[in-house]
């Protein structure tokens, strides 16, 4: 069988933002030097919002990027994912709740009976919850051992992540039927009138999840994005931090066109002036530090770098194993 192309089927979307916050954070800033009025010092060109931010910058001064706040909705990533993201700390986090709902298992199943022929109520109400859920707990299992492989990825991949790393195809059959059968038992417990927030311990970390999360621009800049942007992040948060500061790009370029992993953080402190991510990943810009936090060798950041950029294109990992493992010297869960 040819290699099957599964989409990680993870989506970030920038919801809600602070309108004019590279004015704000460069206001601000300059405010702490400035004996001007705040109606003067919100009248600063453009030129000199430019020349206040990158002041911050070179100065490591963040505190006026708290000025602004982004709220995104991030929508089909795993609870592995999602485990790793709520522990930033300066942010505020919404997620789907899974003892009032089934995120996308339900969905999984009722597209399985379909295949196998098999009638299953849309919804599980009144008397008969019991019953449906009985029906999918079958489907589910009819699915695992009946499908072929590519139809149980495809059927898995509806409410799962699957890892690139699993493209194997003995890996990929393992990996999808055990997820067909988590879930049939999980159904299973449900058609006993055992309670969703118990039923739901069988359900593999594997499981889609969405989630809305709020952070300020020095959080973004200094701790979320250096910190899972980097190599050494497990791949599919690092997919998410890429995808994130993509949304950010679009509104606030004045202000994220310097954000990065680490590496550029670190590296941005030691030149006269800050560059831009993307002249490091042109190589317009060299690195100047010895080593970057993750002890990675000068020569070694521009590959290591591009290949933290693969995270874009939905490619986050070489096909045996992420870049950011533990033998590579201290990787971020």
């Amino acid at each position: 069988m040819e290699a099957l192309q599964i989409s990680l089927g993870i989506t970030v979307r920038l919801v809600q933002y602070t309108p004019d916050a590279p004015r704000i954070v460069a206001a601000a800033s300059k405010m702490s030097t400035s004996r001007k009025g705040s109606p003067e010092l919100l009248k600063i060109d453009e030129s000199e919002v430019e020349t206040w931010i990158r002041e911050t910058l070179k100065r490591g001064h963040l505190s006026p990027w708290e000025h602004s706040s982004y709220t995104f909705i991030v929508e089909g990533c795993s609870r592995v994912c999602s485990h790793q993201l709520v522990r930033h700390r300066i942010a505020s986090f919404t997620q789907q709740s899974m003892r009032y709902t089934e995120a996308s298992l339900r969905e999984m199943a009722l597209t399985a009976a379909s295949k196998l022929g098999l009638e299953c109520p849309q919804r599980p109400k009144g008397e008969r919850a019991r019953e449906v859920y009985a029906c999918y707990s079958e489907s589910l299992r009819r699915a695992a051992e009946g499908l072929s492989l590519e139809e149980m990825v495809r059927l898995a991949s509806t409410a799962y992540v699957i890892p690139p790393s699993l493209s194997d195809e003995k890996r990929l059959e393992a990996y999808a039927r055990g997820l067909l059968l988590a879930t049939s038992t999980y159904y299973r417990l449900l058609s006993t009138g055992a309670p969703k927030e118990d039923s739901r311990f069988i359900i593999p970390m594997a499981v889609r999840t969405k989630l809305t999360f709020t952070m300020n621009g020095r959080e973004l800049v200094a701790s979320f994005l250096p910190l899972r942007m980097c190599t050494h992040a497990q791949w599919e948060i690092r997919h998410v931090a890429w995808l994130t500061w993509s949304e950010l790009m679009k509104v606030h370029p004045q202000l994220f066109k310097y954000a990065g992993p680490s590496c550029v953080l670190l590296n941005n402190g030691q030149l006269e002036d800050p560059a831009g991510l993307e002249d490091y990943l042109s190589g317009k810009t060299r690195f100047v530090i010895a080593k970057c936090p993750e002890l990675v060798p000068n020569k070694n950041i521009p590959s290591c770098l591009l290949f933290a950029s693969r995270s874009l294109s939905g490619n986050p990992l070489e096909p045996e194993s992420s870049a950011g493992e533990d033998e590579t010297g201290g990787a971020s869960e």
